[in-house]
């Protein structure tokens, strides 16, 4: 287990504009519909960066990755797998808020980073489930909040994710720590009880698949972020 404090390198060239535009997208749509945003403010360079763990530590340096991620809110964590992706790699960012949305189609053809793979990245404007099972990735990296869901629907989620990663692929995600403890504190009983039991199927996910978790500390609030594995084919 590790802990990430300093911020990706791809955010220090953002302009302090830029960050101001974001944030203001952000927290505008995260006010409105918190239930699917999560958070309040933008992913940090630093989560962005370990999100973006597998994509970096590719197993064949020569073999193109296909990468999936779900939620891509206003590109905060697309920055992070784009500063990491080699030619031939792919990206399809799925974000089911049209705002948010269309607010990444157009980072693809005008933010530093993400610009670079503008021809070689896709966003859709669904839910992830909604995807079909026509394709398949090697990395997945999940920005849904799952602690505001419930567990039948962070089940779906996962059995879509595995369904569509490619077997030795990687899944990562994140969640916050110490929500459990606040919400046992100030949310109402059905609701702290919902979210302990999203936490168990996760948890169980985490012990059968994971290989590896850190500490992202340089975020508001800090995180945990899990990275699993889903099995090679046995002969």
């Amino acid at each position: 287990m590790s802990e990430t404090h300093s911020p990706a390198g791809p955010f220090s060239s953002l302009r302090l504009d830029e960050r101001l535009r974001d944030t203001r997208l952000f927290v505008a749509q995260a006010l409105r519909t918190f239930h699917a945003t999560g958070s309040v403010v933008p992913s940090s360079g630093a989560l962005a960066r370990a999100m973006a763990e597998y994509v970096r530590r590719r197993p064949d340096p020569d073999r193109p990755l296909r990468i999936l991620e779900a939620g891509a809110g206003t590109g905060a964590i697309s920055r992070g797998i784009a500063a990491e992706m080699l030619p031939g790699d792919t990206l399809d960012l799925v974000e089911a808020n049209p705002e948010f949305a269309a607010h990444v189609e157009g980072l693809l053809k005008t933010d530093a980073v993400l610009s670079r793979v503008g021809d070689s990245a896709r966003v859709h404007a669904k839910l992830v489930n909604d995807m079909g099972t026509d394709r398949s990735y090697d990395v997945i990296v999940s920005g849904l909040p799952f602690a505001n869901f419930t567990a039948d629907a962070v089940r779906e989620i996962l059995d879509y994710y595995f369904e569509v990663l490619e077997p030795g692929g990687t899944l990562s995600f994140y969640g916050y720590l110490y929500t459990k403890e606040v919400k046992a504190v100030i949310a109402r009983r059905e609701d702290y009880l919902r979210q302990v039991r999203t936490s168990w199927l996760v948890q169980e996910w985490i012990d059968r698949y994971g290989i590896g978790s850190e500490r992202v500390f340089a975020n508001i609030p800090p995180a945990w972020v899990h990275h699993l594995r889903k099995p090679e084919k046995t002969s």
